[in-house]
């Protein structure tokens, strides 16, 4: 059995660092799964899986020739890195496309909200730093960093923070951030959601209204919302006038699917007359149908299909990359293909076909018109799953490549020994969010199945954790049961509710702001899973994720760089 005995024990074999990582991460996976109550900490229990690994290792003396316990120090930080890498580009990519839009009317509100409570998070930590953190130490600050990114449940911030340590060069002895992070976590998780239940009881809040409030508010944009409608023409001003003078007339977009002139039913084009009398099947944004049914005349109910109009409807998948990121405007589908696109479907939200909405990459087209010309409008979009289904895999690592560059720009600010770099988390991060949202003007690619890019995500982030929580088992025991483990718990505690608190009453009661949207919002600016799994399962509506979703990506960008920059300027600063 000395073979089986050599694959845990040899630590610098291929089989044995293969066997490492699947072992923590098959267990803390599977641990992950545990709920207590609601709650569970899903992949983030590989971190702790890791430390007892670590930590048996350790115990029993089993380490390499450089150092590394278990595990070669090399390897494990190759793959802790490249797992971050492979992570924060997969992140960049899901919420670039919605990044600038979040910024947009409501959404401008909601990030409000995140930026002060990330600004108070901040804030908190430094308070207590300076309070109860022996200032004299140059690792105190790096670990009140570890202790922050740990209570605001943050795992890509505490990888930023750790690249930052490295560049600087600075000593941390026994000591590994990654410790702070694993004592602040859990009850980080615990108070982002208590957080919520304290505002409902403070604001005295009764879910029954906000259910009521949320039936009775329009959530989704009503410029963005198709409507349909069947008008008969009554506005005599409109004898012998075509399409285009109508649209100009209206100086509203709409698009006409059936249009019937006596028995006949065609699809109309720009140069088509109108007559009264004539009849049209309308689609337009929701806030633009009053204004349109005023303009050109009466309501009415027509089957359509009872006429057996040669017209039919169909679904038409965007997949062609020649495609990307035109305007509907430039496709000109009315005029060129003899066909009128009425709606669009993106990450199930359906929007209005408008001219100036750019396609992307998956979009689902609901395209009107005659057989022949809907068959001709799905060639020149692609239509084709199967090539939709197959990974970018040369964009996805182009895009890393360009990041890991962009990371390693030094930016040299006055009172800086050091200068500023974005590094191997903000730089593919930096990318991979203007990839997402601008990538279609250089004819890139970027788009990637959800399923692929969680699959993607999920690999990276796990092995980031395990090689963390590896390397932090050393110590980890050492640090709760001798050191200031314990001070790591309360302090983190405290910059977890502390903010959440404030900017929770003061969304409610100066913005008004719904209770489920605020959960979201709560959920979202910690970048925390299980704090909107909470809320999902609080709320009867999609409030909550609607609000997590608008915040997020300016919440995770935050993080990440906050937590870098405060490494770089604050210590850089004190050892100038």
């Amino acid at each position: 059995m000395e073979w089986f005995q050599n694959l845990f024990t040899v630590t610098d074999s291929v089989a044995h660092v293969v066997l490492l990582y699947s072992l923590v991460i098959a267990v803390g996976v599977w641990l992950g799964k545990i709920k207590f109550g609601s709650v569970s900490l899903g992949v983030t229990f590989v971190l702790f899986a890791g430390i007892v690994v670590g930590h048996i290792y350790n115990a029993a003396g089993i380490a390499d020739a450089d150092g590394g316990f278990a595990c070669p120090s090399k390897v494990l930080t190759f793959i802790q890195d490249f797992g971050l890498i492979l992570f924060v580009y997969c992140i960049g990519l899901q919420v670039g496309p919605g990044f600038f839009q979040s910024f947009k009317k409501e959404g401008l509100r909601l990030n409000l909200i995140t930026l002060g409570i990330v600004a108070l998070n901040i804030i908190t930590m430094l308070v207590l730093y300076f309070l109860v953190f022996d200032t004299n130490d140059p690792t105190s600050l790096p670990m009140a960093v570890g202790v922050l990114c740990g209570a605001v449940t943050n795992t890509p911030g505490l990888g930023a923070a750790q690249e930052a340590i490295g560049t600087l060069g600075i000593n941390m002895g026994n000591m590994n951030i990654a410790s702070g992070y694993a004592c602040a976590y859990p009850l980080g998780v615990i108070g982002i959601i208590g957080a919520t239940i304290a505002v409902r009881y403070l604001c005295r809040i009764k879910l029954e209204k906000e259910e009521e409030e949320i039936r009775m508010r329009q959530e989704d944009n009503p410029h963005a919302k198709p409507h349909h409608m069947t008008l008969r023409v009554k506005n005599h001003a409109l004898e012998g006038k075509n399409f285009g003078q109508l649209s100009q007339f209206l100086g509203r977009t709409f698009v006409c699917t059936h249009f019937k002139q006596g028995d006949e039913i065609i699809t109309p084009n720009k140069d088509t007359e109108i007559h009264y009398g004539d009849e049209l099947m309308i689609v337009c944004a929701e806030d633009d149908a009053e204004a349109v049914l005023a303009f050109i005349g009466e309501e009415v109910e027509v089957d359509w299909k009872a006429e057996q109009a040669p017209i039919v409807s169909k679904r038409i998948l965007v997949t062609k990359p020649e495609v990307n990121g035109k305007t509907f405007g430039n496709m000109h589908f009315s005029s060129i293909y003899g066909v009128n696109v009425t709606r669009i479907t993106r990450q199930g939200m359906d929007l209005f076909a408008d001219r100036s909405l750019r396609i992307q990459i998956g979009d689902r087209l609901m395209v009107v018109g005659p057989e022949d010309c809907v068959n001709r409008a799905a060639r020149v979009l692609g239509n084709s799953i199967k090539r939709l289904d197959h990974p970018n895999v040369g964009a996805i690592f182009l895009g890393i490549l360009v990041g890991i560059v962009f990371g390693m720009i030094p930016f040299q600010f006055p009172g800086m020994a050091t200068p500023l770099k974005l590094g191997i988390a903000g730089g593919p991060l930096v990318i991979a969010i203007l990839a997402g949202a601008y990538g279609y003007k250089f004819h890139l690619v970027t788009y990637t199945t959800t399923s692929a890019n969680l699959l993607l995500r999920e690999i990276g982030l796990i092995l980031f954790l395990a090689s963390v929580g590896i390397k932090a088992g050393a110590n980890f025991w050492n640090t709760v049961a001798h050191g200031d483990g314990l001070m790591y718990v309360w302090v983190g505690f405290l910059i977890t509710i502390i903010p959440l608190l404030i900017m929770g009453v003061v969304a409610r009661l100066r913005f008004k702001m719904n209770y489920f949207t605020l959960m979201g919002v709560i959920a979202g600016s910690t970048t925390d899973p299980p704090a909107l799994g909470y809320a999902n399962q609080t709320a009867n509506n999609d409030a909550a994720s609607v609000g997590y979703s608008t915040v997020y990506p300016l919440a995770m960008f935050l993080r990440i760089l906050v937590a870098q920059a405060l490494i770089l300027f604050l210590c850089a600063s004190g050892a100038a």
